[in-house]
């Protein structure tokens, strides 16, 4: 797990699986942690980088209901969870599905863990909305698609935007169960002028990127959508993007759209 300070308001960690991303925004002496890292050493880790670094959690935030971004239980089991509507509906309509997710990916990975995930009781969030913290707000963006759930937090006081699992420079767009196509990209225009407002843009897997990166990937992002509405086998991928994982998740996207058309 890596640490990197976005300016003094912020803090992104990045786990070692998938590049996986959590972030941490304060303001007036309070802090909020989006998202979460994976493995059992890097949540051990993370209450003491937090703490060392000044950005000791309040609560918790998830940009949406993917099992991988719901560990930081895991690591503050005290903390409250606030996630956007959507979310939450989709937790309460299958309250099991990130702890199935976790334990088969902990298989997957010969992962022990020293106890289970429990999600417990979480705080339902409007989106959009507006979340205080210390003396700023973070905004609550829609961002469905990827899922038929999503939230984007944008910080403007640090000039951050937490957009969840978009606009990845190592990982092409994914429709997942519950997403589609046309929500997938209602979300890139939604999102292009929260990136314009931005300095750095965290995605939930990958690297943050300063604005003029986030917005040449949103138009790759573009690009590759068009490509996948007209049915393309073997669309050319993104550089950086054009790897065997990425054409295996473009055949999945291709099968989805295809039986959903």
């Amino acid at each position: 797990m890596r640490a990197v300070a976005l300016g003094p308001d912020a803090i992104v960690v990045t786990s070692r699986l998938w590049q996986t991303t959590a972030t941490a925004l304060r303001s007036g002496g309070e802090a909020m942690l989006i998202d979460s890292p994976y493995f059992p050493d890097e949540l051990e880790l993370l209450a003491a980088v937090l703490e060392r670094s000044g950005f000791s959690p309040a609560g918790l935030l998830a940009t949406h209901a993917d099992w991988d971004h719901l560990l930081g239980r895991l690591a503050f089991p005290g903390l409250a969870l606030g996630v956007g509507q959507l979310t939450a509906e989709r937790l309460r309509l299958d309250p099991g599905a990130a702890q199935r997710g976790l334990r088969d990916a902990d298989a997957e990975n010969y992962v022990s863990r020293p106890a289970p995930l429990s999600l417990g009781a979480f705080q339902e969030l409007p989106v959009p909305g507006k979340l205080e913290l210390g003396e700023d707000e973070i905004e609550l963006h829609p961002a469905e698609g990827h899922t038929s759930d999503g939230t984007a937090f944008l910080a403007r006081w640090a000039g951050v935007l937490v957009c969840g699992d978009y606009l990845s420079d190592v990982e092409i767009p994914m429709i997942s169960p519950g997403g589609s196509l046309d929500a997938y990209g209602a979300t890139l225009a939604r999102l292009q002028p929260l990136v314009e407002a931005a300095q750095t843009v965290v995605p939930g897997h990958g690297s943050p990127h300063d604005r003029e990166t986030a917005l040449r990937l949103l138009d790759e992002d573009v690009g590759y959508l068009d490509a996948l509405e007209r049915g393309e086998e073997r669309p050319p991928l993104p550089p950086g993007r054009s790897t065997a994982r990425q054409r295996a998740i473009h055949a999945a996207n291709l099968a989805a759209t295809s039986a959903r058309s």
